[in-house]
């Protein structure tokens, strides 16, 4: 399991190959959208109450160049919690195509989006979603997880950091989580916004979490409107096991 809570309830084991390898590099539009329902809970966060978020997936092996499951669920989550995006300084790791940095910023947030400093193409393609959605003014940076880098260090204060399905390679795991408690030793009262695909039972953040004195909260997919296959005038995330988590420092008890 990746959490304390999560992970355990399929026992279905997948490989860690990228679906898209065999497939031919290609550019595809897709377009993710989100609407207040008339008899929504939620007021609309100020005049908007529409969303939509135009993108180019690129085809390729390179799995930052594709807009994955875990994206349109995340996107979901920041939908149904615009109302406290605006003003918020929002950090999106590992961004790919970006589409959770994109509705923060849509919504009002002040969003740094990034991605590895070795993978250009990666970070070409969050300037390229930022111009489709009419966001220059986005910084786009490149972070490399587990690497200290001068781009780290001067990072400005966040209050959340997103992530959407950087657990994907257990070998990362351990670097990605070394740059999340370096970014909230900085920001104690940040948090870690991430979903991630189920893909193991036998994956575990468990231990990691211990060892960096991080703690998690489950959050159920349907407490968001996301326990469905189709999302935001999307296919994604279809049938795939999707969960969500928020990971923030723990106390000195543990707690």
């Amino acid at each position: 399991m990746l959490g304390r809570e999560a992970l355990r309830h399929t026992g279905r084991k997948r490989g860690r190959r990228s679906p898209l390898a065999a497939l031919p590099r290609a550019c595809s539009p897709a377009r993710s959208s989100w609407e207040s329902p008339t008899a929504s809970p939620l007021p609309p966060a100020g005049p908007r109450s529409a969303l939509a978020a135009p993108l180019t997936a690129v085809l390729d092996s390179q799995y930052g160049m594709y807009v994955w499951p875990c994206a349109v669920v995340l996107a979901q989550y920041l939908w149904v919690h615009r109302r406290s995006l605006p003003g918020k300084r929002v950090l999106e790791v590992g961004a790919g195509v970006s589409l959770p940095g994109v509705v923060a910023a849509k919504c009002g947030a002040e969003v740094i989006l990034s991605d590895s400093e070795e993978l250009p193409q990666c970070l070409h393609n969050c300037r390229r979603s930022c111009l489709m959605n009419h966001l220059p003014h986005v910084p786009v940076i490149g972070l490399t997880w587990g690497r200290v880098s001068p781009e780290l260090l001067s990072l400005a204060p966040v209050d959340i950091i997103l992530g959407s399905d950087v657990f994907f390679d257990p070998k990362d795991f351990e670097d990605i989580l070394t740059t999340i408690y370096f970014l909230l030793e900085k920001n104690p009262h940040a948090q870690f916004w991430t979903t991630y695909q189920v893909r193991s039972a036998d994956w575990s953040i468990e231990a990691l979490l211990c060892k960096w004195k991080l703690k998690n909260v489950r959050i159920p997919l349907h407490s968001f409107s996301a326990d469905k296959e189709h999302l935001a005038s999307s296919s994604l995330p279809g049938r795939h096991t999707i969960e969500m988590m928020i990971i923030s420092l723990a106390r000195s008890d543990g707690t």
